[in-house]
């Protein structure tokens, strides 16, 4: 399984949201780039990227930041928060991104999602968020009435591979992950599931490698110290090494 490390940014800096409340911000680093770095001196081969002032407006504010923590090398780097547009897709995976998020876009415009697909390929993923199971936009500020296991089900469809599935109600709040929901939704075949929120535990991450998921997000668990780095990339590892 893979884990990817998160830096949420606002105004240039590394933040945490609780629960998707822009109101409830933890500002944890004012140089983002060296958090990269930091999280790459422990072993990481992965970063989980999100834009929070572009998820809100749908104009990405942080591109210079992201630009640098590409540009340092090293990480596989998967970028989300506004956008919706081709042109910044283009953007982000010219500047050396591989992976770009489509979040509130792929809901609203799921042609876009189809057509971006089909000229990009597995270099898009789609986020999906959740909040009781329905699924949220525009930064997690709006919900809508759309099922979210259904929406999931949907995009494996139109091709996507992988999706970073959000359960909003345990994002930012240490309680751990939703493993009822992930059990659920590698049902799903054919897509590669990437869980995030509230990844918390160390059991947290062997339940989602025992499951068969691909992914695991983990955000304020590693900056508050609740969770090493090294540990859960081993932990991460373990199943993949006893299979061999």
């Amino acid at each position: 399984m893979q884990i990817f490390p998160a830096i949420d940014l606002r105004d240039g800096k590394a933040v945490r949201l609780v629960r998707g409340d822009y109101d409830q911000m933890t500002v944890f680093s004012d140089a983002p780039e060296q958090v990269a770095r930091g999280f790459a001196a422990q072993g990481a081969k992965n970063l989980h990227c999100v834009d929070l002032d572009g998820a809100k407006s749908g104009q990405p504010a942080n591109s210079g930041v992201i630009r640098r923590l590409v540009q340092q090398g090293g990480l596989f780097t998967q970028v989300g928060g506004g956008i919706r547009d081709e042109a910044r897709v283009a953007y982000y995976l010219e500047l050396g991104v591989a992976r770009v998020i489509l979040g509130t876009a792929a809901l609203e415009h799921f042609e876009f999602v189809e057509q971006m697909v089909a000229r990009y390929g597995a270099r898009i993923a789609v986020g999906v968020d959740a909040r009781e199971g329905r699924v949220a936009t525009h930064g997690w500020l709006n919900t809508s009435g759309v099922d979210s296991f259904e929406f999931c089900r949907r995009l494996r469809d139109a091709g996507v591979q992988t999706v970073i599935y959000t359960d909003i109600a345990r994002d930012g709040g240490m309680a751990g992950a939703n493993l009822e929901v992930y059990r659920a939704l590698c049902g799903i075949r054919g897509l590669d599931i990437v869980a995030s929120g509230g990844v918390s535990f160390e059991s947290d991450v062997t339940a989602l490698r025992d499951m068969g998921l691909y992914g695991a997000i983990v955000g304020k668990a590693l900056y508050t110290g609740a969770l090493q780095l090294p540990r859960l990339l081993a932990l991460a590892e373990e199943r993949e090494e006893a299979q061999q």
